[in-house]
């Protein structure tokens, strides 16, 4: 295996067990993970600009089309998660000098989703991007999408079904366990003996910040009950003002967590919120959602009731659903919660039973493996296929 990926540039994970080399200079370093070799082309940091953020993927897709020809050796199969939608023609650029096929992971489908929530607009720009989607969609060997409603947006676009694979996202279930509420987490911010409804991740404008806000309000008079906000984001400043602006004095914000406290905060949280703005149900499925599951805590997911994520937290009872922008309903929700805090933790328990025997990284794992053994036996090509776990 080969990975060709960028240098940290958003949120680096301090424990990170990558150690870099200068390979090409300090323009492209080198790691090792497990024996594979790993190559991290030079990223700036990441920017709300939107020229210094096109700036930056175009210096990755040249960096790591060039690094992929040169570096990668005797390659069976190529793997490109998405988004950028653009990754895909890089990925199509390298099965031509590789002679071997490529599977396009969709995680968010674009651009459809950039143009719900007025990242672009109708235009030269937005036609470019659908015809670099069409094509990405056809010269693919297979499609990999997260959920079922993803394959049928596909489907209506014209893809046959045969070549999309709904094949989910997975959570290591031994780093995200249930933990004591009271642990060092908790204690440090003063809330391990609270309820605690929790929102971390990212703060922009697929979360519908305004009406978790709005439900805040609404709650304010519950005795016992805070909200915790952890992340960053375009809109971290303005939640952080809309605090004080509505003198919410049962929110917490707290900038963003490193990764291994993440098990903690859930444990500290009764309760976790997956928002997403109306515009954004279909086109996502945050993958916070398994690991608040596999930490036994109880989801409240804002989401439209036909939407992957809704069915997820339905089909596992590990939550509630509410629609996108009902604050009022949302704020019902946790004032039950509240009251009745066993109930929350039964839901909570469903939820890990749930990710447990559907979405392990190894039952999910081994549906990538299936599909990558028959594409490359399908063109003949020797099969040496590794799943590799810690």
């Amino acid at each position: 295996m080969t990975v060709i990926t960028t240098t940290a540039h958003y949120n680096p994970d301090p424990a990170a067990p990558h150690v870099l080399r200068r390979w090409l200079g300090p323009i492209v370093q080198r790691s090792e993970w497990h024996g594979a070799p790993v190559y991290h082309c030079i990223m700036p940091a990441k920017s709300a600009g939107v020229l210094h953020r096109v700036s930056s993927w175009l210096l990755f897709h040249v960096l790591s089309t060039i690094v992929g020809a040169v570096c990668a050796r005797h390659v069976d199969l190529i793997f490109a998660p998405s988004p950028p939608l653009s990754i895909g023609l890089s990925a199509w650029l390298l099965s031509l000098v590789h002679r071997a096929p490529f599977v396009y992971n969709v995680q968010e489908i674009y651009p459809d989703i950039a143009l719900k929530l007025g990242r672009i607009r109708e235009g030269a720009a937005l036609r470019a991007l659908r015809r670099l989607e069409r094509f990405v969609y056809r010269v693919a060997a297979a499609l990999t999408v997260i959920g079922p409603s993803f394959k049928q947006q596909l489907c209506a676009k014209g893809v046959r079904p045969e070549k999309v694979h709904v094949i989910p996202n997975f959570v290591d279930m031994e780093t995200h366990q249930p933990l004591p509420k009271d642990n060092p987490f908790s204690r440090q911010w003063g809330i391990e003996s609270v309820f605690v409804v929790s929102y971390a991740g990212n703060i922009g404008p697929a979360q519908g910040i305004d009406w978790v806000l709005d439900a805040c309000v609404r709650v304010r008079d519950e005795v016992g009950l805070r909200f915790v906000f952890a992340g960053e984001g375009t809109l971290r400043a303005y939640l952080n003002a809309q605090i004080l602006a509505r003198g919410l004095t049962n929110c917490l914000s707290l900038p963003y967590q490193d990764p291994a406290l993440m098990p903690q905060l859930y444990a500290a949280s009764d309760m976790s919120l997956v928002p997403l703005a109306p515009e954004a149900g279909f086109d996502a499925i945050p993958s916070k959602v398994y690991r608040i599951m596999a930490c036994g805590r109880p989801v409240i997911a804002m989401a439209e009731s036909q939407s992957d994520l809704a069915t997820l937290v339905n089909e596992s009872g590990g939550g509630w659903v509410v629609r996108p922008a009902d604050a009022e309903a949302l704020a019902s929700v946790i004032r039950q919660a509240v009251r009745s805090p066993e109930a929350a933790r039964t839901r909570g328990v469903r939820g890990r039973e749930h990710v447990m025997n559907r979405y392990s990284r190894r039952r999910v794992t081994s549906e990538y493996q299936a599909l990558f053994e028959h594409l490359i036996k399908s063109g003949n090509r020797r099969v040496e296929t590794t799943v590799l776990e810690r």
